[in-house]
C-alpha cells in the first residue's frame, strides 16, 4: 500500500503532525501549535499529510482559500514540510498536485504562497513548479 494524502481533523492528528511541522517551524511549541491551529481551523485552514503504510506523517502542508484584490479567489500555501529523512522522494510533489487539485475544485485563479529567500532548495522546487517571484512577501513586527 503506497502512502496517502489525508486530511488532518482532530486535535490527535494534528498531535501527529508536529513533528514535522516542527522542522519547518522549529521555534513553535506544541501547544502553541495546538493554540493556533485551535484558532486557524474555524477561519478555513485546512491540513494535509502524507501518511505512510506505517502510518507514520512524513509530510505535511497547511492551505486556506482566501480571497483578496491582489490574487483574486486563491489557495495560499502556508506550510509545505516533509521529514529530513523522507526528502528527495516526491513526497512535496504529490502534496502540491493535491493542493492544487484542491484550488482548481475551488475555483481559485492562483495559489499562493511565501517563502524564506535563505531557502533556496524550496525556491528551485517552487519554480519548478511554475511558481514566479512577482513581488517581497513583507513583515512587521509589533
Amino acid at each position: 500500500m503506497p502512502a496517502e494524502v489525508v486530511e488532518l481533523r482532530s486535535e490527535a492528528e494534528f498531535k501527529e503532525a508536529f513533528p514535522v511541522i516542527r522542522e519547518l517551524h522549529g521555534e513553535l511549541d506544541e501547544r502553541s501549535y495546538l493554540d493556533l491551529l485551535a484558532e486557524m481551523a474555524p477561519a478555513g485552514y485546512r491540513l494535509f499529510a502524507i501518511r505512510e503504510p506505517s502510518g507514520s506523517i512524513v509530510a505535511a502542508a497547511g492551505v486556506q482559500v482566501l480571497t483578496n484584490l491582489y490574487y483574486e479567489r486563491h489557495l495560499y500555501l502556508y506550510d509545505l514540510v516533509v521529514t529530513q529523512e523522507a526528502r528527495s522522494e516526491g513526497h512535496g510533489g504529490t502534496l502540491m498536485d493535491h493542493v492544487e487539485d484542491i484550488a482548481s475544485g475551488e475555483g481559485c485563479v492562483y495559489v499562493a504562497l511565501a517563502c524564506g529567500r535563505e531557502r533556496e532548495g524550496a525556491l528551485r522546487f517552487y519554480e519548478r513548479r511554475g511558481f514566479e517571484r512577482p513581488g517581497y512577501s513583507m513583515r512587521k513586527a509589533l
